[in-house]
């Protein structure tokens, strides 16, 4: 019976080692607001590829891990395109977007005037081009934003696009110096053409520097202290001894701590603080419709071009490319403007999707 029971001194070995991984990893905390962030800034991301491709974008809610960068490549499926985005200025790390090669031609053609059916299975150089611009203004995008929630100027590195075609030649070093990795995920969907991965990948210490302006427990460098002049050394001076003090007892106390109290709403409505002043942005779209590049170069002024809604029907509100409301149009000082006449509720919404 005894061989199948733990020693005192095993148990203690594998609490050291749960410790050990804990103090090295990221916190709940720490994944909640890594992960608010991304999913504010990669909206914003998302709605840049909206209106590049002119198709409606949308992504999921992030999923934020601490692995190792190995593991990424060994879930991955090759091939994959992917595109290495390095902050230049603001923070340290790598934003990383994978997609596979086919979703990558359907952005390509989308952005040369096809409707994203018959794009190629191989990418030409062209192509890998106007994915590496798509890529470009989304992380320019997402950047913008993250600079706006930090309060700190956020620049970066014009994009490094490769294909990954054999997992074995992938070097992980080349992409980033640490073993381990925080990786924030997204599913990203475009109107039932594209369904891909898209993820945003920062080093442990640039997780801790956001998390901490974040909460507002960013502390300032400290300025280095005014050199003071040499002085000459003071002569020796010979004193008598002292007399010796006798020592001060110290009194010990356990110490009282007051009772734990429930700050769960308080600690939901500071969360919610954090974000209040994030610019979103709020469009009205009057109607759609879709053009050859031949159409388009034939427009002149006095040219008329309908859209693929009637004069009586609603106009719809989009915040981050995504419908939440109707309205009409009103005149308010000679300004145009729009009057919400309904508010969509989440399963109208998702009809409106589909």
């Amino acid at each position: 019976m005894k061989e199948n029971f733990l020693s005192q001194a095993e148990v203690d070995a594998l609490l050291r080692k749960k410790d050990a991984v804990e103090e090295t990893g990221l916190k709940d905390t720490d994944k909640d607001v890594i992960g608010e962030v991304g999913n504010i800034t990669m909206s914003t991301a998302a709605t840049t590829l909206s209106s590049i491709i002119n198709h409606r974008v949308t992504i999921t809610t992030p999923r934020v891990h601490y692995i190792p960068f190995e593991e990424i490549i060994e879930d991955c499926e090759i091939p994959k395109v992917v595109s290495r985005i390095e902050f230049k200025e603001g923070l340290v790390g790598n934003n990383l977007l994978m997609m596979d090669v086919k979703d990558s031609a359907i952005i390509a053609d989308l952005m040369m005037g096809g409707d994203g059916s018959n794009a190629n299975q191989e990418l030409t150089e062209l192509e890998l081009s106007a994915v590496a611009e798509a890529m470009n203004q989304m992380i320019g995008s997402a950047s913008t934003s993250m600079a706006q929630m930090l309060g700190k100027n956020i620049d970066i590195l014009p994009p490094d696009v490769s294909v990954w075609d054999k997992r074995e030649s992938v070097d992980y070093k080349k992409f980033i110096k640490e073993k381990h990795i925080c990786k924030i995920s997204f599913h990203l969907s475009v109107e039932g053409l594209i369904d891909s991965e898209i993820m945003q990948l920062y080093t442990l210490d640039t997780v801790k520097e956001i998390v901490a302006i974040m909460m507002g427990e960013a502390s300032q460098e400290p300025k280095p202290a005014p050199q003071k002049k040499e002085e000459p050394a003071p002569q020796p001076v010979f004193e008598e001894p002292a007399p010796s003090q006798p020592q001060q007892q110290v009194q010990v106390e356990k110490p009282v701590f007051p009772p734990l109290e429930d700050t769960s709403e308080s600690s939901q409505q500071r969360n919610l603080d954090l974000i209040m002043d994030v610019p979103l942005e709020f469009s009205v779209v009057l109607g759609k419709t879709k053009k050859t590049i031949q159409d388009i170069l034939a427009l002149g002024a006095g040219s008329v071009v309908e859209l693929n809604k009637l004069a009586d029907e609603p106009l719809e509100v989009y915040v981050n490319g995504k419908l939440i409301a109707h309205g009409e149009v009103v005149v308010i000082n000679e300004n145009f403007g729009i009057r919400i006449t309904q508010i969509l509720s989440r399963e109208q919404r998702v009809k409106g999707l589909k």
